[in-house]
């Protein structure tokens, strides 16, 4: 399933007419006629590709994007204006947007733009979805378990490890194979990678 499209513009037709051309092609679109509208449903609202108008009343396109960005909302975002702003369109940039549009949107830019924020959105999801695995296989871990595999991770060998734990080489290369069957790998290397990844999940 695609993410769905929001789309944030004060003028009416153009709403309309994107809304159209986005939903003959298959995309989910919502419509919003002003930021604030947006801002009130965003707690609803599944991950999805943003286009904002960049003029719009009380708070512009940019402003829209600085807010959502502070809230920590990073969603893929089509900037789209009736006015060739140079330094606008900068801005948008820099508060991470994937392309800026000038009205009249051309049909095929906006639809690849999108196309190419539904597949970061795909990409991140997937790699979420393998985060919350990681976290799940380690959080299977006895503590023990977990003290061996911080070492593994910092580059122990076995008789290091029982040095450092003040156990048996025999009772370390257990918890290893324990460790390894949890995990499901018995590289080293693999080990490390999913122990740096569980500790830096946020």
């Amino acid at each position: 399933m695609t993410a769905p499209v929001y789309l944030v513009d004060d003028d009416a037709a153009v709403r309309a007419a994107l809304s159209l051309l986005l939903s003959t092609v298959g995309i989910d679109v919502r419509t919003f006629p002003g930021p604030e509208d947006f801002l009130q449903a965003l707690p609803t609202l599944v991950p999805g590709c943003l286009i904002l108008d960049i003029r719009m009343p009380a708070i512009s396109g940019l402003k829209l994007q600085e807010r959502l960005a502070a809230g920590g909302v990073t969603w893929p975002t089509v900037v789209i204006s009736g006015h060739g702003d140079i330094e606008a369109c900068r801005k948008a940039f820099r508060n991470g947007a994937i392309d800026f549009l000038s009205k009249p949107v051309d049909e095929q830019d906006l639809i690849d733009a999108i196309q190419k924020g539904q597949a970061t959105l795909g990409r991140a999801a997937a790699q979420q979805a393998e985060r919350r695995e990681t976290l799940a296989l380690i959080d299977g871990l006895t503590p023990r378990e977990r003290e061996v595999l911080s070492l593994v991770a910092r580059g122990f060998a076995t008789r290091d490890i029982a040095l450092a734990l003040d156990v048996s080489p025999r009772t370390v290369e257990s918890h290893r194979a324990a460790i390894g069957a949890k995990l499901g790998t018995t590289s080293p290397a693999e080990m490390t990678r999913l122990w740096i990844e569980a500790e830096n999940a946020p």
